[in-house]
Parts: structure tokens; sequence; C-alpha cells
């Protein structure tokens, strides 16, 4: 096999990821989701809002690991969509600090 030849099937690799690992992912976002409407009646304000900020980061970190397989990506893809992520939040956090202070 060519060195081409190897490249292209090793590009064409596919990850097969297991149905009872998709269900156990859907049911930690069951009980993640719980948590967070269960905050948010229980202990609306301050601590709900908290307690949705640390929760959705963990929920959106399962979907992408699992359901969109970046789990499985080569590492420089990974980097690039964490250093998007990270600039994103420091504009995100920058634009709350100037809207608290008006």
């Amino acid at each position: 096999m060519s060195d081409v030849t190897a490249a292209a099937a090793h590009e064409e690799e596919h990850h097969i990821v297991s149905d009872g690992t998709f269900i156990l992912v859907w049911i930690g976002l069951l009980v993640l989701t719980a948590m967070t409407v269960a905050a948010s009646v229980y202990y609306p304000g301050k601590i709900g809002v908290g307690v949705a900020m640390i929760v959705t980061p963990i929920k959106a970190a399962l979907i992408l690991m699992y359901f969109m397989h970046l789990k499985y990506e080569k590492k420089i893809f990974v980097i690039m969509f964490l250093s998007a992520m990270a600039i994103f939040g420091v504009f995100l956090g920058l634009t709350f600090i100037d809207y608290l202070y008006r």
C-alpha cells in the first residue's frame, strides 16, 4: 500500500461509538438538565444562575465530545475549537462587565 493510499485510508477512518455510550451521555444530559431546572425553581436568582453557568458548559462539552465526535478528531482541531471558545468567552465576559457598570 502506498503512502497516499495509507493516508487516505487513515482519513476515512470512522470511530464507532456504541449505543450504550450514547445512552449514558443522554442520561447524563437529562440529569444535568434536571439539576439546572431544580436550581432555577428552588433557588431563583444568583444561585440558580450560578448553577446554570456551571452546568451548561459541562452539557456543551458532552454534546461536542460525543455527539459531534470532537473526542475522536485530531488534537489540532480540538485546540482550534477551544481557542475560539476562549476568545468568545473573553468577549462575552467583557460585554457583561460593560453592561454591569452602566
